[in-house]
């Protein structure tokens, strides 16, 4: 039974059109233009467009290229408004406006932020940036040694700039800024440094900080008040930033904030996660380690909290929590509630009604032992006993591994189909914690880790997962992880790349492969559709391997090493071998 007769799914994109009275109006562009990485604030990176559907997708043709002249990680998502095409590189953090309205879509501008190279230095994990975002005529981005930027979008401009990061203590941002009422949302990366991590509001007109909310540490630091109302136990208690942890070890205990945000204008709540505990090292850290692997709801006006939840309390194999949160409303129950439906690192997916941070199921997507399951009467995971890590000794066959059963890239829903398409991993992993101490600016990690392939051989997965069903409806296996974000769309289709290069579109109901072409580098990047000034629907993805895994490449790693790049040595011996560093975009058409 097709999943949309019996999952009365809706978007939370339609509620933009009902924001109370006084709200400032999110970015909106014109039908067919990506405004901002996510698409929507719901996170569903679903394109209403259909001129490429199931019937003619095999038709797509290369329309144009641009080469952005660095060959290091292109996690970014392009952004189109208008006319105009907006891309921003790895470091150095070049900014790209291209003018689709003319044959090959030449560059309008370019704005070269200019990081402080030294920025390279303590980025864990490629010195990747994942995108730009639009905003009443302007472009909003960070840069890695941690400036959040906006431009003019009509000539590139600097209108106003912002320090925010240190990266002499290591921190650095990669993600991609989001604007909701007015404020740019932006939080640091670090968490292997020994950072202490923050979401920061900033005034979209003039930069100025609007609030900061600390993911650790005392409640008056973390934003926490009269209004947080978390709904469960666990959660509650004066400090538990602080009391959670040994004295003064949440100063330096990660819970950074690098992934995505999403927003609920009804409610008028953002949601973001935090990510992982430091060190990697849990038995330098007992306690749950408040507020680091899980998820704040926050006003957007204040910062204040409105309730938590902890996927991983505790954090034992660096699971960080910042995935997307999609936001989508279903009938649980015989229930239309409003819920968030993730996809998490420790293997678990969860839907949570997302008006009070309760957990309405949490099933695993791929094979898991690390945890047992996830009580839904206290919303705490059941860490298996016999994978618990301890110094000087090495635990073996733990599933998920570090990069988790899904790392950053993010999914995509489709309200056709009423399902989640998730870009992942299947991976376990041997672990051994040592002992490390903190220096300022340095890796503070403490474990050393090996991965491999899980169960079945394949390292990577893409699944439809049904969250009404609780369980996949179509699962694709793939040799390498899936490290590419994903679009779908209402022609039926669902894209991904593969670390190898390969631009894939499937069958959103069946999985089928429909079409696919190779491009110069692996894929991490984030695809996206979107309609031309002539009326054309385009669909548009950077190429080029990089990132955590993709280090293997573009550091010419030695993979005998089995814990290069952290433990991605013995999990890609092969990967130099099947692609080659690069960065260009790729927009594909059908014939005219």
């Amino acid at each position: 039974m097709p999943c949309n007769q019996r999952t009365t799914a809706a978007v939370l994109a339609a509620a933009l059109f009902f924001l109370p009275e006084g709200h400032t109006a999110p970015p909106a562009p014109r039908d067919g233009d990506w405004p901002m990485a996510t698409l929507d604030y719901a996170n569903t990176r679903y394109s209403p467009l259909t001129q490429v559907d199931a019937r003619n997708v095999s038709s797509l043709k290369v329309e144009f290229t641009f080469s952005t002249g660095v060959a290091r990680g292109q996690e970014a998502a392009p952004i189109i408004v208008g006319d105009t095409m907006y891309i921003v590189t790895p470091f150095p953090n070049v900014v790209y406006a291209l003018d689709l309205s003319r044959p090959g879509a030449p560059t309008k501008w370019k704005y070269e932020s200019r990081p402080r190279p030294p920025a390279q230095g303590v980025a864990c994990c490629d010195v990747v940036n994942r995108g730009v975002v639009f905003w009443e005529g302007r472009i909003i981005f960070n840069t890695l040694d941690g400036r959040t930027i906006a431009l003019d979008a009509n000539d590139g401009k600097r209108l106003w700039e912002t320090q925010l990061a240190d990266i002499n203590i290591g921190e650095t941002i990669t993600m991609a800024p989001m604007v909701v009422k007015g404020k740019v949302l932006v939080g640091n990366s670090g968490g292997e440094f020994g950072v202490r991590g923050w979401l920061v509001a900033l005034d979209a007109k003039t930069g100025k900080t609007a609030w900061k909310a600390w993911s650790t540490g005392p409640d008056s630091d973390v934003l926490i008040g009269p209004a947080f109302k978390p709904y469960y136990a666990s959660e509650r208690g004066k400090d538990l930033g602080k009391t959670t942890w040994p004295p003064d070890a949440w100063k330096i205990g990660g819970g950074t904030v690098w992934g995505w945000i999403s927003y609920d204008p009804k409610l008028d709540l953002i949601y973001y996660g935090t990510g992982n505990a430091g060190p990697w090292n849990a038995e330098q850290r007992p306690g749950d380690n408040k507020w680091t692997a899980g998820m704040f709801a926050r006003d957007p006006d204040d910062g204040q909290a409105r309730w938590f939840y902890q996927f991983s309390p505790h954090d034992l194999f660096d699971y960080d929590a910042i995935n997307e949160s999609v936001l989508v409303d279903l009938n649980i129950n015989g229930q239309l509630r409003p819920v968030i439906v993730r996809p998490e690192r420790n293997g678990y997916l969860y839907v949570m009604d997302r008006a009070t941070g309760q957990l309405l199921s949490a099933d695993a997507f791929v094979p898991v032992n690390a945890i047992d399951r996830v009580d839904l009467k206290t919303g705490r995971p059941h860490w298996n006993t016999e994978k618990q890590p301890s110094s000087g000794k090495v635990t073996r066959q733990i599933c998920p591994a570090a990069p988790g059963a899904k790392d950053w890239n993010p999914s995509a829903w489709s309200p056709q189909t009423g399902l989640l398409y998730v870009p992942h991993n299947n991976l376990c992993m041997d672990w051994q914690p040592n002992e490390v101490n903190y220096i300022a600016g340095t890796p503070y990690v403490g474990a050393d880790a090996v991965y491999y392939a899980g169960p079945g051989g394949n390292r990577g997965l893409f699944t439809a997962w049904d969250p009404v069903a609780r369980k996949a409806a179509w699962q694709i296996r793939e040799d390498l992880p899936v490290w590419s974000g994903t679009l779908t769309t209402a022609g039926g289709l669902v894209f991904y790349g593969t670390m190898d290069g390969w631009f894939k579109a499937v069958d959103a109901r069946s999985g089928k492969l429909l079409w696919q072409f190779k491009t110069d580098s692996g894929i991490i990047g984030q695809p996206v559709s979107y309609r031309g000034p002539d009326g054309r629907q385009y669909i548009a993805v950077l190429s080029g391997i990089g990132g955590w895994p993709g280090a293997v490449v573009v550091n010419n790693l030695d993979t005998r090493d089995a814990t290069a790049a952290a433990g991605w040595g013995s999990a890609l011996p092969d990967l130099k071998d099947r692609t080659t560093a690069g960065g260009t975009l790729y927009v594909f058409s059908l014939p005219r």
